[in-house]
């Protein structure tokens, strides 16, 4: 069985064809045919452009976000107790 030659193609080819896929509204495999590669291979650049995926946050975190939650709705009214407090006393301290 014959070995197939391994095609190098430069970074300024790689990141045209994944500005053309992001931008046309053609398909993948089409503009795989038409830049002549493979689209498995075309997929895989577009994939590696891709920022990493962020995991779910754990239970320890949204219990801690819940928390803050809270604590943050408290100090808005608070804060908005204190602001109506000092409109009343600027008006009547006159």
């Amino acid at each position: 069985m014959a070995r197939r030659r391994q095609i190098r193609y430069s970074p300024e080819f790689k990141a045209e064809a994944v500005r053309m896929v992001r931008t046309r509204d053609e398909g993948l495999a089409k503009l795989a045919r038409e830049l002549g590669i493979a689209e498995p291979t075309l997929r895989a650049w577009v994939d590696a452009t891709r920022p990493p995926a962020t995991p779910p946050i754990t239970t320890d975190e949204r219990s801690e976000l819940v928390q803050l939650r809270r604590e943050n709705a408290r100090l808005r009214e608070e804060r908005d107790i204190l602001k109506k407090a000092t409109a009343f006393f600027a008006k009547y301290s006159e």
